[in-house]
């Protein structure tokens, strides 16, 4: 099998039914956001909100992660696909924007964060002052915290775009120039990345209940971003090979990425269960309350986030020949996506509710029905209007990758 086989110019056009059914999704999701706000429901609508935009902004900063994996590996298997990750980092500017305003406006209007930013909680004179935020307040105050956030999301749309242009300027000009920086840049990414995420998953989500901490937080929200890029790449793919485009890609590819998916799966379970472990072994109350809450009151969710996570792709991808079948890892991708959508539901809510505060069927939480529904439809038609028309822009193979041979002839 050699590039002649293949139009190396193919390029992706987004037109027709995926385009409407994407501005469809955004508007259906900004009426259900309309609809939250007007009818009173402003803590629920910045939960939700902070929700898909953090899944959205992981989804992207992971599609970055993606890439410099590849480059600094030297991989060669992956080269002809590098373009559906490299759309997915193209769009984390526009997803970092969004994240920056949910966690912006939550802070101002206290309806996110308000455990640690409302006002009193580090004054000894106020009759709301709070020893354990007081003691935080060096690290959980929100000029330090916003700029963490800036500077962390900043940082890697940088990375994000430059990775990107540096392939597409490898289509124009050939030779090794650069890919040679996306490598040395790739080296510096992953090393920023790997200290700087588990920070920005411990401000963005663990903050929100801020007299709760884990060291192990951090992994887990890695994890979970991870696996759900993985799953979000691999499903583009398939759509693409199904809609007739990237004809170079075969079974062995899809094997990879279903390999992908089915052991970072694991190292989310493995991560979620010595978090579990450690906490429910030691008996602390100050650290049980955090599983206590979701047990008893998010207690189905609890466990269908374990089934959707861990069984489900343990179950389907264990055989060989599932990981090589489109539409059993198309299914896959699809359970992994929803179920890590479930896993951030699960992180967020719990922490966004005061415990007690508001009661659905007799039980304190945040509910479930169309404004979670139509946030969720409304960012994934966001993340599909994007990222197809960041992929539309260029061809759908970097044709000069330097490993480009390899990728067209991988069989396992």
């Amino acid at each position: 099998m050699g590039t002649h086989h293949y139009n190396l110019s193919e390029q992706f056009e987004f037109t027709g039914k995926v385009k409407v059914l994407s501005i469809v999704g955004i508007l259906v999701g900004v009426g259900a956001i309309a609809y939250g706000f007007l009818s009173g429901q402003e803590e629920r609508t910045f939960a939700n909100l902070l929700l898909m935009a953090y899944y959205f902004a992981c989804v992207c900063m992971s599609g970055a992660f993606f890439l410099a994996v590849q480059y600094v590996a030297q991989a060669g298997w992956s080269a002809s696909i590098l373009r559906v990750p490299q759309a997915m980092a193209k769009t984390l500017p526009i997803a970092v924007i969004i994240l920056l305003v949910v966690v912006g406006l939550g802070l101002y209007t206290h309806t996110l964060y308000h455990h640690w930013s409302a006002p009193g909680l580090t004054d000894p004179n106020a009759e709301n002052y709070d020893k354990i935020i007081a003691g935080k307040s060096s690290f959980l105050n929100v000029p330090f915290f916003m700029s963490r956030m800036v500077i962390f999301l900043g940082v890697y749309s940088i990375f994000a775009t430059l990775l990107a242009k540096w392939s597409y300027n490898e289509d124009l000009g050939g030779g090794l120039s650069s890919y040679q920086k996306s490598f040395k840049y790739s080296c510096i990414f992953l090393v920023i990345y790997g200290f700087t995420t588990p920070v920005f998953a411990f401000d963005t989500i663990m903050s929100l209940e801020a007299h709760w901490f884990s060291t192990m937080f951090g992994w887990y929200n890695f994890a979970a971003m991870w696996v759900s890029s993985l799953a979000a790449i691999a499903l583009i793919i398939i759509l693409l090979k199904k809609a007739g485009y990237m004809g170079w890609v075969n079974n062995s590819h899809l094997h990879n990425l279903g390999q992908f998916i089915f052991g970072f799966s694991i190292f989310w379970t493995y991560v979620w269960f010595a978090q579990f472990l450690l906490i429910y072994y030691a008996n602390m109350s100050e650290e049980t309350v955090y599983f206590y809450k979701r047990f008893n009151n998010y207690e189905a969710w609890f466990y269908i986030n374990l089934i959707m996570n861990f069984l489900s792709p343990l179950l389907l991808l264990m055989d060989r020949d599932n990981k090589r079948s489109n539409n059993v890892l198309m299914v896959v991708c699809i359970i992994v996506l929803c179920g890590h959508w479930v896993d951030y539901y699960q992180m967020i809510m719990p922490g966004v509710f005061e415990f007690g505060t508001k009661v659905i069927d007799g039980k304190p939480g945040s509910g479930f029905g169309v404004l979670e529904i139509g946030t969720a439809l409304g960012f994934l038609g966001l993340f599909t209007f994007t990222v197809l028309n960041a992929l539309s822009k260029k061809p759908l193979i970097a044709k000069n990758h330097p490993f480009l041979q390899e990728s067209l002839n991988h069989h396992l």
